[in-house]
């Protein structure tokens, strides 16, 4: 298994849950599991920009990650090729549903070796991830 794949139903529109993934500033904000943080170094949100960044883990640790932009569709589709260990290709995909957006979440890893290794770490990480994008998308700029 290479594979890891999640959705969500999120109270928003499909613009508004772009606007969380396309602006440097929000997306540094709730991208990553619970309890960590991100300082980006860049980050060229167009097709074949360059997305380089440090996550803090809630321990002190310090994830370095470096990625491209692979393709962005405006406003539903974004592939993103993690170029750094461990190597994937997440495609984020939004589509207008009753109750606002589906968000699905593909993790494709590049071995199979090392997405059973970390399986038990992406599969919350994953769902940890759309949680802070939930609640991201119902931000209230006076809050922050």
């Amino acid at each position: 298994m290479t594979t890891f794949s999640t959705s969500r139903e999120i109270p928003a529109t499909v613009e508004q849950a772009f606007a969380a993934c396309s602006d440097p500033e929000r997306l540094a904000h709730w991208w990553g599991p619970a309890g960590f943080s991100n300082t980006f170094n860049i980050c060229e949100f167009k097709t074949g920009g360059r997305w380089s960044f440090i996550m803090h883990g809630p321990d002190g640790k310090n994830f370095r990650n470096e990625s491209t932009f692979a393709e962005i569709e405006s406003p539903r589709k974004i592939v993103v090729q993690h170029e750094s260990a461990p190597r994937y290709t997440l495609t984020i995909t939004l589509a207008a549903c009753a109750t606002g957006t589906v968000v699905s979440w593909v993790q494709e890893f590049e071995s199979a070796d090392v997405a059973s290794a970390i399986q038990h770490i992406v599969v919350p990480a994953n769902e940890q991830n759309l949680d802070r994008l939930s609640a991201e998308v119902s931000w209230d700029p006076g809050s922050r």
